[in-house]
Formats: C-alpha cells, sequence, structure tokens
C-alpha cells in the first residue's frame, strides 16, 4: 500500500498529500502526518483514500470524543484538537481565496470559535424503522451514507437534546405511522425547544396522545409537518412560550419558526453578528443594504446603530417575520424589507433599490454571484460579506476586486460548527 506525507486539509477535512503528480485525498488524516492509505476511487487527476494506518501521528491528533465518530456522519474533524481545527479552517479559507479567485485580503482577521461541545442548537435527525420489532434508529446519517447512524448520544447536540435521543427512538417506535416519519428538526431557542414531526400519513388519537404526554414529560413543544415547509403547524401545547433566540449586545430577541434558517450555533452567531457590525462601522443617518437578510439577523442590529436599513430576502415567509421582529423590537421606522430573488439579479434592478453607503451580504452556499455581478459605479463604499462556502466566497471576491476595484481589506474564519469541515467566514470590501 502506499505511503504518503499529509500536506493539508482539503473543505472536506481530508488529508491532502501526492502520488505521482496526483493529488490524493485521504479520509481521517491530518496535515504533518505520514499515512499509509488505500484508494478505493482513482481518476485521471485524483485519487480517494481510506486510512490504512498512521505511521508518523500529527501533533494535533486526539482520542475522539464521541464513541460513534468514524461511523456517524455528524462530525469530520473530531480526531484533531479544537484549536486546530480552526487553524485548519482559517488555511482552507486563505487556500480557497488563492487558489479559486486569485485574491489575497490585505490582512487576515483572527479567528474565532466558541464552546467545542453542546454548541449544536439546531438539527435535522433522519428516522428510520428497522422493520418488525427491529426498533427505530434516530440520528445524524452515517459517514457517506443514506443509512441513519445507530447513535444513542451526541456530543454536539446540546445535552438536553442529546438527552432526548434515546426517548424519540421509543416515541417513534409506539407511533401507528412510525414507518412514515422520516426526520425531526430540532429547535433550541432562549425559552423553549421545539420538536417538528415530518408526518407522511396523518395521526391517529392514540398517537396524538402519545405526542402529548411526551411534550409533557420531557418540556418540549410539538409542530407537525405533513408536507411542505408551509404546512408546519404548532401541535401541542398551543399555549406557551414562543420560539426565539437573542442578542443581548443590541438587545434584541427574534422569534422564528421551526422551518425558517437561523444559526445552529447561537453563541458564535453573536460574535458573528458584533464583529460585522463592527466592521461594517453602520453610522446614523448612512442607508444600508442586508442582502439574503432572512429574518433579520443583521438587519436589526444594523438599525440600532440609527442607520437605514433596507432587507432584502427571496423568501416571503422570511421576510414577514422580519417585519415582525422589526415592529416588536421598536425598530419598524428604521428598516425595510423588500421580496426579491437575489439569484437573478441584474444592474438595473439593484439601481432600482436606491443608492447605500455600505452593504452586508450573506448568502447561502451559492454565494452571490448575480449581486456582486450588478454592483455599478455607484455602488456601496464598504461590503461586509458573510460567507459559509470559502470557494464562493472566492469567486465573488475576484469580481469585487478585478471587475469593480475594490480593495480586498481583510478576511478571517469562524468556527461555528466545531468538529465539522464546514468553514463560516467573513470579508472586507472597500472602494479604492
Amino acid at each position: 500500500m502506499p505511503i504518503g506525507i499529509i500536506e493539508s486539509l482539503d473543505h472536506e477535512a481530508r488529508g491532502i498529500t501526492r502520488l505521482e503528480g496526483k493529488t490524493v485525498f485521504v479520509d481521517g488524516a491530518l496535515p504533518g502526518e505520514t499515512v499509509e492509505y488505500a484508494s478505493f476511487r482513482r481518476k485521471s487527476s485524483y485519487e480517494l483514500a481510506h486510512l490504512v494506518r498512521v505511521l508518523k501521528p500529527s501533533n494535533a491528533r486526539v482520542e475522539p470524543s464521541c464513541p460513534h465518530f468514524g461511523i456517524c456522519g455528524g462530525c469530520a474533524m473530531q480526531h484533531m484538537d479544537h484549536s486546530a481545527q480552526v487553524a485548519a479552517k482559517q488555511r482552507v479559507l486563505e487556500n480557497s481565496l488563492w487558489h479559486v479567485g486569485r485574491v489575497r485580503p490585505e490582512s487576515v482577521l483572527p479567528p474565532v470559535h466558541g464552546a467545542p461541545w453542546g454548541y449544536r442548537h439546531r438539527a435535522r435527525l433522519g428516522v428510520r424503522r428497522l422493520g418488525n420489532k427491529g426498533g427505530v434508529l434516530v440520528g445524524f446519517h452515517e459517514w457517506r451514507s443514506s443509512y441513519i447512524a445507530d447513535i444513542k448520544t451526541c456530543a454536539v447536540l446540546a445535552p438536553h437534546v442529546s438527552a432526548l435521543l434515546m426517548p424519540l427512538r421509543a416515541l417513534v417506535d409506539s407511533l401507528s405511522i412510525a414507518d412514515r416519519l422520516p426526520q425531526i428538526d430540532i429547535s433550541v431557542g432562549e425559552h423553549c425547544t421545539a420538536l417538528l414531526l415530518r408526518i407522511l400519513e396523518p395521526l391517529k388519537a392514540a398517537d396524538e396522545k402519545l405526542l402529548r404526554a411526551f411534550a409533557d414529560q420531557h418540556n418540549v413543544i410539538l409542530y407537525l409537518q405533513p408536507k411542505g415547509p408551509d404546512t408546519a403547524y404548532r401541535f401541542y401545547p398551543l399555549p406557551g412560550p414562543r420560539l426565539s433566540y437573542t442578542l443581548p449586545e443590541f438587545d434584541l430577541e427574534l422569534d422564528f419558526r421551526p422551518t425558517d434558517f437561523t444559526q445552529v450555533n447561537h453563541a458564535v452567531n453573536r460574535v458573528l453578528v458584533r464583529r460585522s457590525l463592527r466592521l461594517l462601522d453602520a453610522q446614523p443617518g448612512e442607508r444600508i443594504a442586508d442582502m439574503f437578510c432572512g429574518l433579520g439577523n443583521f438587519t436589526l442590529p444594523i438599525a440600532r446603530s440609527g442607520a437605514s436599513v433596507v432587507g432584502v430576502e427571496g423568501s416571503e415567509a422570511l421576510v414577514r417575520r422580519g417585519r415582525e421582529n422589526a415592529e416588536a423590537n421598536g425598530l419598524a421606522g428604521l428598516v425595510e424589507f423588500g421580496v426579491a430573488n437575489l439569484f437573478e439579479c441584474t444592474e438595473a434592478s439593484l439601481a432600482a433599490l436606491g443608492h447605500f453607503d455600505k452593504m452586508l451580504i450573506d448568502p447561502p452556499r451559492e454565494g452571490a454571484m448575480e449581486l456582486v455581478k450588478a454592483i455599478g459605479a455607484d455602488g456601496p463604499r464598504r461590503i461586509v460579506y458573510v460567507s459559509c462556502n470559502p470557494a464562493t466566497l472566492a469567486r465573488d471576491a475576484a469580481v469585487l476586486v478585478n471587475t469593480h476595484g475594490y480593495r480586498f481589506v481583510s478576511a478571517g474564519a469562524f468556527n461555528m460548527f466545531p468538529h465539522t469541515s464546514h468553514v463560516e467566514s467573513i470579508a472586507v470590501f472597500e472602494r479604492a
């Protein structure tokens, strides 16, 4: 079997080595290690390989804390020291910026990280019934598989959510529609924890009784979703605390529904918002755009500065939630929300929104190519770009720098998802 020296990690946390001019991606290998590996897929320019044996371990290699690591696909980096994970993600960001976009920031921001365990407040859990008297599995998918991992606890979930995994197995197994309930979405809010059950058949009266008893016993709120996300509704208890999260530094509380997008890591999101606002430096009297604004995670903190904010989002439901949150937090007079498909943005449609002094962009993984291409000569003098995909950030940064003449002032990584390969980052651009 071949032996290689691992140079770095790729965006999926695979070790990278070289063999006769080809790049080899080795699952489970860490930078600096000498490893023996076995290839399972060979292409003309690269190979995919499994780690067979570590001949010389990295100083960053640690014993995974979770007994399910390597089987469960929820985590990819538990075998790497947490601080080393943060540094590796910073390198993934910098490498993507250069190799994809051929751009480099003038300065690198210190990476940001929070608690490595119990941080996850949002999760989608798969559900699978194993057959007659086989029981039920509830958890994340196995590593690169459609099967559900047989996990009994999860160290990255909030502890009280991890404690629900086994009771949820028993609950689903007791339902008449156990084989017609494919997923459970979990949302932890400031005042309550909500479970959204995706049901493909109507519940029977006995099922409803079991669900109510479970909610009472475990102090959770149950939502049901019979079809698409718009059909989700609160099932039990009907009165009670609302689902929300807070941004204490800005004296904000934002309500959301279990089907709405919110960040999974509340603590790091607070730091992300704080740093973004500091870099944006919103001032009273300025007019600022928040593109892909969601339900107002950045829009409302910007408005707290006294600036006038226009939040634009493709989802009508999220825009509705944003308006409600602005009203509830006393900011309706400073915030304007609008619905638009920013993936089809043009220079004319962007100009129709009026002049913006500054802009914050927080797109999904696809990035914001059409939006950044549409920025004209009257574009904002400063752009803060929050990204969940270093590759599309690099692509869009190249447009801002090479086409529109922006300076690439700074960039840095956020470890929003410890122990996973996911890289969240922030970048700042200014008119030259």
